[in-house]
């Protein structure tokens, strides 16, 4: 498991590592300092996980993970605990308060275990899934062959995603990432680390804040808000 230490505290990053040492299933890559250098590192690395601070100069840890089109896992480590409810919106496998426990570490390592293994299969060799494609859904007892031209919104659920098509939301074993490796770009646009939409499927955009934009899709009641990164991506997308 390739991970990376994001801390603007050089003693916290190197205690860190040191601890994580004990556990050969995981291999740090690089470490950063701030939020900038570490947005380029995962953008052009694809760490599996990030051991992410929360308050650091210039962006915070939440301000840094709104920024990246590629998503790791999260554990978040920091020295406050009022963030933990926030942490929540991201996903976060776990929440670290310092200075670090090695059983705390090692109940958040094994998290890391538990999530379904697709994204680190080689989806270079499947061909994209375009909008004529069909594909098998399983939720439960329930079944589906569902054409993907039918599926307006791709929904990040724990470590897992919700796929909505007609009046069905069945919930899939794969991660918002591997569908991504999957999904034709001409067809799906991922709008923010927790959704993929179907451009087929817009209705509406609005404009929204800071020149961000929201999305309302076809027989939905949902407003998708993009993220300032992929606003920009999305006008220069769909403009002449």
């Amino acid at each position: 498991m390739r991970a990376a230490i994001i801390d603007d505290s050089r003693l916290a990053r190197k205690e860190l590592a040191f601890m994580l040492k004990a556990f050969n299933t995981i291999e740090i890559i690089w470490e950063a300092q701030d939020a900038d250098s570490a947005i380029t590192q995962i953008e052009e690395t694809r760490p599996d996980v990030i051991f992410l601070d929360i308050q650091m100069p210039g962006k915070s840890g939440f301000e840094l993970l709104e920024e990246l089109e590629y998503t790791p896992q999260v554990i978040f480590t920091t020295a406050y605990d009022e963030y933990a409810f926030k942490a929540l919106d991201y996903n976060a496998l776990d929440y670290l308060l310092k200075p670090v426990k090695e059983n705390r570490l090692q109940t958040a390592l094994e998290k890391i275990k538990t999530i379904p293994q697709q994204a680190e299969s080689t989806p270079e060799e499947k061909k994209l899934l375009g909008e004529n494609d069909q594909v098998f859904v399983k939720d439960g007892e329930d079944c589906w062959f569902v054409k993907l031209k039918d599926i307006r919104l791709f929904e990040i659920e724990g470590n897992y995603s919700r796929i909505h098509f007609d009046k069905n939301s069945p919930l899939i074993p794969k991660t918002l990432n591997y569908l991504e490796t999957r999904l034709d770009p001409e067809v799906f646009f991922r709008t923010n680390r927790q959704q993929i939409i179907n451009l087929k499927h817009i209705k509406e955009v609005k404009p929204w804040f800071s020149g961000t934009f929201k999305i309302i899709l076809q027989n939905s009641d949902k407003e998708i808000e993009l993220s300032r990164r992929q606003s920009v991506a999305f006008k220069e997308k769909m403009s002449f």
